[in-house]
């Protein structure tokens, strides 16, 4: 089964289930479904940053550093969060990703409500060939040089997760 015909929950602007459809036909047509992102840290606190493969459905080639993807039809969040970080890194024994916050992506590519996770990866990666071109692990300093010189190309949906974790790291000072 290619990634297209994969069948996902459709929801509304409150996250409650609508019914399913097909990948293809959910990108096709614009409706908000899940996704998940999971920050990935190694035991020196570097993040994991790739770049995506140029057959991806959404964002081919791009930078990320999440690894993550779309919940599958019944699927929640936490479980999505541990098999995408498990299938993307290429690990097994990963302990399961904690929940940081939920929003409700709206931008280049279309709408999803994206939950954002935290996991530490303490085993040597392989990186799943079909979903990562490149890899390596940066520190939160030279990931934020990399966000802000622009010369990468960076996932919109990924970049916004991105900024919002950080303004929940680091809330504003009256």
């Amino acid at each position: 089964m290619s990634a297209a015909d994969e069948v996902l929950d459709v929801v509304d602007r409150e996250d409650r289930v609508l019914g399913q459809a097909r990948r293809g036909e959910v990108y096709a047509r614009g409706l908000i479904h899940r996704c998940v992102f999971v920050l990935a840290r190694d035991a020196q606190e570097r993040i994991f940053v790739h770049r995506r493969t140029a057959s991806k459905l959404v964002f081919p080639s791009h930078y990320d550093m999440f690894v993550g993807g779309v919940l599958g039809a019944g699927e929640s969040y936490g479980e999505a969060a541990l098999r995408e970080a498990g299938e993307e890194l290429g690990v097994r024994g990963l302990p399961q990703p904690a929940p940081l916050f939920k929003f409700l992506y709206e931008g280049p590519g279309g709408s999803w409500w994206s939950s954002v996770y935290e996991v530490r990866c303490e085993l040597p990666v392989a990186p799943q060939v079909s979903e990562v071109d490149w890899h390596t692990f940066l520190t939160r300093e030279e990931l934020d040089r990399r966000v802000g010189d622009g010369e990468w190309d960076w996932v919109p949906d990924g970049l916004e997760a991105y900024r919002r974790l950080r303004a929940y790291r680091l809330p504003p000072v009256d």
